[in-house]
């Protein structure tokens, strides 16, 4: 995912809005399809590139708080994010009190920001034939068809279903009843039936439970008319709430019966948040998804238009933020010497917590495990009992697999045998115990790498950490620039000439190169005392070999401001969303004699970095979700 997503913050309770297609999880919600929440919740995991599997209900059923399972959670020492670049005073606040506080809008390789502020369908859609067919197409429903079918889309009959007799049996006319429904009401599916010798038409809704089992959503996307002079590719910017991008991809691809890799985009975004971003979708129309607006929960679709491409991971400049910290006891003095540094200096650019996972288990451990080719340990570190935040079904599959060693029997207490510990049960399942290499291949590609990311993660934090204690903010001899995509170590000369912002250190892997300084052998002794190589990264699996890359070690956001407010009601949203303009709802406004005090900071960022820890260099707090939990328990109390 890309980095340039917040890190983690606390994980919240409140502020939940159901979407339909959470199928289990969520229930319908009859509340304005995106709007602005009205509790004030609680504690809440961070959003980025791992989410933890358990939430603040998990641990209802022991009398256990959230607050006491995160006790064993991982704090930023762990992963060594260890100095600060200003020597200003920190001050406490609240990240993430509520999850519009934080809200992402990307930036285009233009440098243009994604913003959500136009509903209308290109003109140029409007001319199309199919258009022209579906006015008349709705004619072969009656009005109360219409209202049956309408009440199954907006879920006041989730389970049910809508049976149309068709008494002009033909298949031209039972075609157009198809085409009709799934056209005029988005997320619905159909199918035919013959009952006592009557044809039946039956129209039932996508995010069912049972449907659900009948949907295939990996068929292919049906055929329409598509113009030869209008662009093959959709472009829209999707507003989201409280939803990652692949969940909100999930939902789009369900209502439209599409696969999920019609879709394309930049980057994903945070789920605790409020985030805006361009998505691209493969000859699907405006129209139809335009359709969808009126039935979705937390996500808003518009500005609309047709390309010839896609999109691609990576093509993006950047993300905007707008981050709101709640109860800062920080005085304007204070907030000023914070903001001005960060704007001037920057901060370090540590790999965000997220990066390593909120079980008692780190996912760097893991990542070691691979690399040392220590498959036994692999399966040990994902599967073994741990203390800490975990759904009740997690807690009973561990514990059968610590008693039994039987994955069948591990697997059975999953009621989702996707996640990490179902598809690594159900490959040992398959390939046996002795054969665990093959039976870790079964978890998806991105999910296995992410282990031994997270360990150069983890190694880059550290090293960097050491550099800025040994050298500070100064270039010196030994350090390492970039010139084109090769790294060149500087001489005592040429270091004179650049600055801070211009070193880089490697992530270590058989392709880079590393500091000829002191620090560049630290990275030789910590892997070794891991039992690693450094002169030989290359691994028995190619997937596992690493190559290496080169990371920035301070970072200087841009467009940053600042502004500390003044509030009465902590319920209130404290940012004017997109969403709240296109409703034409006012602006917040602040009562400059308010009980509270918040900050509300903007700034944009390159890919490949965390909002999180420019936030943690202005507050000098740390961001683990142990550390933040904890700062809002005391608050909330």
């Amino acid at each position: 995912m890309a980095e340039s997503e917040p890190g983690p913050a606390p994980a919240q309770v409140g502020e939940k809005r159901s979407c339909p297609e959470d199928e289990e999880e969520d229930t319908p919600s009859k509340k304005p399809k995106v709007e602005n929440d009205h509790k004030n919740g609680g504690p809440s995991h961070q959003d980025g590139e791992e989410e933890p599997e358990g939430g603040a209900s998990d641990g209802e059923e022991d009398g256990e708080t959230f607050a006491d399972m995160m006790k064993h959670g991982l704090t930023e020492l762990d992963v060594g994010i260890l100095k600060y670049v200003s020597d200003h005073e920190g001050f406490s606040g609240i990240l993430k009190e509520r999850y519009s506080d934080f809200v992402v809008h990307e930036i285009n390789k233009q440098g243009t920001v994604s913003h959500l502020d136009d509903l209308s369908i290109p003109a140029e859609a409007e001319e199309v034939p199919e258009a022209e067919q579906q006015s008349n197409d709705i004619e072969v429903l009656t009005e109360e068809q219409k209202k049956e079918l309408g009440e199954l889309q907006f879920f006041k009959n989730k389970e049910g279903s809508v049976s149309i007799e068709v008494l002009d049996d033909t298949k031209e006319k039972r075609t157009l009843v198809h085409k009709a429904i799934k056209t005029q009401f988005a997320g619905l599916e159909t199918k035919t039936e013959e009952k006592e010798g009557r044809k039946f038409i039956v129209a039932y809704h996508t995010a069912g439970k049972k449907a659900l089992a009948e949907v295939k959503t990996a068929a292919a996307p049906r055929k329409h008319f598509w113009p030869k002079n209008r662009g093959s590719f959709c472009h829209f910017v999707l507003y989201k709430e409280n939803k990652d991008t692949m969940d909100a991809i999930n939902v789009l691809s369900k209502f439209l019966r599409l696969r999920p890799n019609m879709f394309s985009y930049m980057g994903t975004k945070d789920k605790r948040a409020i985030t805006v971003q361009e998505i691209a979708v493969l000859k699907i129309t405006a129209e139809r998804l335009s359709h969808l607006n009126k039935c979705l929960m937390n996500l808003k679709l518009g500005n609309f238009c047709y390309k010839n491409h896609p999109l691609k991971l990576g093509e993006l400049q950047g993300n905007h933020f707008t981050v709101v910290i709640r109860n800062i006891s920080g005085t304007d003095e204070q907030v000023s010497q914070a903001l001005t540094s960060l704007k001037q200096t920057g901060f370090i650019n540590y790999y965000g917590m997220q990066r390593f996972g909120t079980t008692a288990v780190p996912t760097q451990h893991v990542g070691r495990a691979i690399l040392k080719n220590n498959w036994n340990e692999v399966v040990d570190l994902i599967l073994k009992p741990r203390p800490g935040a975990e759904k009740e079904f997690l807690v009973r599959c561990r514990e059968e697999w610590a008693k039994t060693q039987d994955p069948e029997a591990a697997l059975k207490k999953l009621p989702n045998k996707r996640c990490v510990e179902g598809q690594l049960l159900r490959g040992l399942s398959m390939y046996g115990k002795k054969n665990i290499v093959t039976a870790f291949g079964l978890i998806p590609r991105n999910n296995r790498l992410m282990y031994i990311h997270s360990y150069q993660s983890v190694v880059w934090n550290t090293m960097v950490s050491r550099r800025h204690e040994a050298f500070g903010l100064k270039a010196v001899e030994g350090d390492l620039v970039l010139r084109g995509t090769k790294a060149h170590v500087l001489s005592a000369e040429e270091a004179e000439s650049h600055s801070i912002h211009d070193i880089v250190m490697p992530l270590p892997g058989f392709d880079v190169i590393y500091p000829s300084h002191h620090i560049g052998k630290g990275y030789r002794e910590l892997l070794s005392a891991d039992g690693l190589d450094i002169d030989n990264m290359r691994h028995k699996v190619k997937d596992y070999s690493l190559a290496g890359a080169y990371r920035r070690i301070i970072i200087r956001p841009s467009d940053v401001s600042w502004e500390v407010i003044q509030y009465d009601d902590p319920r209130i949203s404290l940012v004017h969303t997109d969403f709240e303009k296109l409703e034409n709802k006012p602006a917040p406004v602040f009562n400059k004699e308010g009980k509270y005090r918040a900050l509300r900071m903007e700034f944009s960022l390159p890919p490949s970095t965390y909002a999180t820890m420019a936030i943690r260099e202005v507050l000098k707090l740390d961001t683990s979700i142990k550390k933040q939990t904890q700062l809002n328990t005391t608050w909330f109390n």
